[in-house]
């Protein structure tokens, strides 16, 4: 449980995987998380709440979301950032972002033979920035695995 307990103090790198490749793409590409709200949608342990809390330590203003949250759209179209981790097809749609928010898709969901998403592709008119399934988080994912494989530790 040490690990688990210093992953929420922020201490030290040892988080999972997924998370640690959204965090690492929103740094790549300069996306600003202080002061941001940044909405989570999906409150697994392995997903969910390590990418809030990693988002929190870097002075966001956190909402987690789930399936017994009312009014999802409501709450994620105030939002500067949004992760999606639900599990659900395109679960996310234009009208659910505002117009220049950042969207991070860690969904991946087989639908006709075909790999999509958490979120509707068609966000990219909306969202100033969106990663994309396939060929998004779950590449920088593998790199993490990587990452933890070769560090010495």
């Amino acid at each position: 449980m040490k690990n688990v307990g210093d992953m929420y103090l922020g201490y030290g790198k040892m988080s999972p995987c997924t998370p640690r490749a959204c965090m690492a793409t929103l740094e790549h590409y300069g996306i600003e998380l202080e002061g941001k709200h940044a909405v989570v949608i999906g409150r697994s342990n392995v997903v969910g709440k390590p990418v809030a809390n990693l988002l929190l330590n870097k002075n966001a203003t956190v909402t987690i979301c789930h399936s017994k949250t009312k009014n999802i759209a409501e709450i994620t179209r105030q939002a500067d950032i949004i992760v999606a981790a639900v599990g659900k097809p395109c679960f996310v749609t234009p009208d659910m972002i505002k117009e220049g928010a950042v969207v991070v898709d860690v969904g991946i969901n087989a639908v006709d033979g075909k790999l999509v998403g958490d979120v509707d592709p068609a966000v990219v008119g909306k969202a100033s920035a969106y990663t994309p399934v396939p060929g998004g988080i779950g590449v920088v994912s593998n790199m993490m695995v990587m990452d933890l494989l070769t560090r010495n530790q």
